[in-house]
């Protein structure tokens, strides 16, 4: 019988059953996840947005003046109405309101400002989707130049704290020891210290820039990613298929990269997901402290910086772009890494 079925195994055309590998299962299984899926094709609009804006294709204007300052949204070009209003009011009685306005005197001549548009500068009366700033400039522009900055360091500040808690947790959790001593003081002396004091003193180093707002984030960002790492390195280094592949001489690389980290993965993939949106978040609260990007450059957190002070005075526009853009990037970034962690749970890869 042995010998049928080793010459049916032999026999030419004979296929061995080969396992599927873990990424391509992973992403089969993503596949069927439709949330997922355009969720996916919403981020990579969102970096075909950022790649034109880069090349200076879209938005690079965006420091131009292209309307009157705080000019309402529309999508059919100046408004006639809004224009003889202001005219009407420049033309019309001239009420003291500074008593309660501090601002009432420059309405007048933002009024005759607004009535000389349509004649005297038709080119800064473009249709503004999203309206104009204070300076005039088009802030649907400036949401997608923000976009640029913003995405950016958010991204790229999780991945450099996912890289070294990844890193860090995984030699910590599987070598223990005195290497284990070695980092756990590591994060507790960075764990110690107060976050907000922590990123003034790497921002007081490194200055203003994108580059400083990324070495600032992934330097301090590090440790929650880290704990859990390490925990589930310590539960799978003991596990048999991982004993088994030492018994087989794979190296301690190996062990790490190939067989347990596919396995822990998904506690990665939901960390970073967490850590783009509060490094978006942080980016905002640094450039509104002065301590994010450069007065050159625009981003979501110096848009809604400038906001503020506008809304107060009703001018909303700005504040629903940067929210609108950071709402959709942020629900987009997390379903596709939900997904994502879904494929890659083992548990769940368990029950098909």
């Amino acid at each position: 019988m042995s010998a049928v079925l080793t010459a049916e195994a032999r026999a030419p055309g004979a296929k061995a059953a080969r396992s599927e590998s873990t990424w391509l299962g992973a992403w089969r299984r993503f596949r069927s996840n439709r949330v997922g899926l355009w969720s996916l094709i919403v981020l990579a609009g969102f970096g075909l947005l950022i790649a034109l804006s880069a090349l200076g294709w879209v938005a690079a204007d965006w420091q131009a003046e292209k309307g009157v300052a705080n000019a309402p949204p529309t999508f059919m070009g100046p408004a006639k109405a809004q224009v003889a209003s202001a005219a009407a009011a420049a033309s019309g009685p001239v009420l003291d309101l500074s008593a309660v306005d501090p601002l009432a005197p420059r309405y007048r001549e933002w009024a005759e400002r607004a009535a000389k548009l349509e004649t005297t500068e038709p080119h800064k009366a473009d249709t503004l989707p999203f309206g104009a700033d204070r300076l005039g400039r088009d802030v649907l522009a400036k949401a997608i130049k923000g976009a640029q900055i913003s995405i950016l360091v958010g991204v790229l500040a999780a991945l450099v704290a996912t890289l070294i808690g990844t890193v860090l947790g995984a030699l910590a959790g599987f070598f223990g020891g005195k290497v284990g001593d070695g980092l756990e003081w590591l994060y507790n002396v960075f764990t110690a210290i107060p976050g907000i004091l922590l990123v003034f003193a790497f921002a007081a180093v490194a200055g203003r820039g994108v580059q400083s707002v990324v070495l600032i984030l992934g330097l301090t960002g590090w440790t929650g990613i880290y704990r859990l790492i390490r925990a589930e390195f310590l539960k799978h280094a003991v596990r048999d298929y991982v004993r088994a592949a030492e018994a087989v001489g794979a190296s301690a690389a190996a062990r790490i990269f190939r067989h347990i980290l596919p396995n822990v993965s998904h506690v990665m993939l939901v960390q970073l997901s967490i850590l783009v949106v509060g490094f978006i978040k942080a980016e905002v609260i640094l450039s509104y402290l002065g301590l994010g990007v450069s007065v050159d450059q625009v981003s979501w957190g110096t848009m809604l910086s400038e906001a503020q002070s506008e809304l107060i005075l009703g001018y909303w526009w700005q504040l629903v772009a940067a929210t609108t853009f950071m709402a959709v990037f942020v629900t987009a970034f997390s379903l596709v890494t939900d997904a994502m962690r879904d494929a890659l749970d083992p548990k769940l890869r368990g029950l098909e």
